[in-house]
């Protein structure tokens, strides 16, 4: 049995979930292989799910195509490269002085990107390359705004309250977002978690040094509670899923939304006359930047053992350059992973993707909160949202989740 799909000779073989991109793939495809002479085959395997499925059983059967996406928890992909089956690209990336890792966002590299002290005892190095990228912020409708009388957009969280009294008073909502899925509501609360206190202070926190009592994190919890109080909400966010948050902002039914750079698909979709803007959610602590969820959108993996190694790479390439990431971006409405394709996108897809020097994710920090205390964090904002809890009770909730469980990993380590 051979060890990948991929040894033809001129033959580049990729599998991929993407339902949206597998048209705009194959013309690519084809212009490469007019320039090259090089055959370049596409595979679609969706629902997202069964694909993940086909890779793992690929994988023990050794024959993974050339090129392939990972999905899931970064400690899958680490899974994968120590068995061999993602190629180290840190030599490609840093030929001719580094050019291609400099053309590509850095915050987009650092998903693919394994650091000198990674837990999963992975080489250091970049393992993959980005084909888009994404990030969340805050949308702003520029003709609400306007007959409210309110010039520009807030830059501050005082003047976005002061935003939201002025909208109350002539029968506007204020924000909307999908709250009812509650890794948005961890986002929101994360961006300012940043914003307050930094990022060493919320890793900390994570490892168990500082409590979720702290002075700080109240003031991150009383954000919702400030909100609460000044009507800033959409009625119903907390259930609300965010295609139906989507529906309510692209039907001019709030004047802000919460949300990611998807959306500019999805709100042309729904009302090619939205009139709007992108923006940073406001900050509170003006001495910080505001940090915002973002890196690599979707990501492709060389097979380490692919008799085609060197060409997979050389598509990769041309792939992520910056006339395929303009016509990519073009197509699908999806943000380049290409810093020099901007100038050829659409504004508002680059009033996004300026802000990607902003952006952090969990995908990239050295530790992350365990899923229990992350639960009772979410759910604890989202009462604190319907009045149910103060925020001083939210806190102390979760800190004691929190306890408890670093107790049972002290249990685990004795009994070991």
């Amino acid at each position: 049995m051979g060890c990948s799909q991929g040894n033809q000779a001129n033959v580049v073989n990729i599998w991929h979930w993407m339902t949206d991109r597998q048209e705009v793939f194959v013309e690519l495809a084809e212009q490469y292989k007019e320039q090259t002479g090089i055959e370049v085959n596409f595979e679609l395997y969706a629902p997202s799910d069964e694909y993940s499925k086909k890779i793992v059983a690929a994988a023990q059967a050794r024959v993974l195509p050339d090129i392939y996406g990972i999905l899931g928890e970064k400690k899958k992909r680490a899974a994968f490269i120590n068995s061999g089956f993602v190629a180290d690209l840190t030599e490609s990336f840093n030929a001719s002085e580094g050019a291609w890792e400099k053309s590509l966002f850095e915050k987009a590299l650092n998903v693919n990107r394994f650091k000198e002290d990674n837990i999963y005892n992975v080489k250091p190095g970049i393992y993959g390359v980005p084909i888009d990228v994404t990030n969340i912020q805050m949308l702003y409708n520029k003709d609400l705004l306007t007959k409210a009388g309110i010039k520009g957009y807030p830059k501050t969280f005082a003047q976005f309250i002061k935003n939201i009294s002025t909208l109350n008073r002539i029968g506007i909502e204020g924000l909307v977002s999908g709250w009812g899925e509650t890794w948005m509501v961890d986002c929101f609360a994360s961006n300012y978690a940043f914003n307050i206190m930094g990022e060493e202070k919320i890793m900390a926190t994570y490892r168990g040094e500082v409590p979720y009592t702290d002075e700080d994190w109240i003031k991150v919890f009383n954000i919702f509670k400030v909100l609460r109080k000044n009507n800033a909400l959409a009625k119903g966010i907390v259930a609300k899923g965010n295609k139906y948050a989507e529906q309510d902002f692209a039907l001019g039914r709030a004047a802000f939304a919460f949300n990611g750079s998807w959306c500019v698909n999805v709100y042309n979709d729904m009302n090619q006359d939205l009139n709007y803007g992108v923006m940073l959610p406001p900050v509170i602590n003006e001495e910080r930047p505001m940090s915002i969820w973002g890196g690599a959108g979707s990501s492709f993996v060389v097979n380490g053992i692919s008799e085609n190694k060197q060409q997979a790479i050389d598509f990769l390439k041309w792939l992520t350059a910056k006339d395929q990431q303009a016509f990519l971006s073009k197509k699908t409405k999806n943000l380049p992973a290409n810093r020099y394709a901007l100038s050829a996108i659409p504004e508002i897809l680059s009033q996004f993707a300026s802000a990607m020097d902003e952006t952090t994710h969990p995908s990239i920090w050295k530790y992350n909160e365990n899923p229990l205390v992350s639960e009772t964090f979410d759910k604890g904002i989202q009462s604190i949202i319907i009045g149910e809890k103060t925020p001083e009770e939210v806190a102390q909730a979760v800190q004691e989740v929190k306890v408890r469980e670093i107790e049972k990993v002290k249990k685990r380590s004795m009994r070991q």
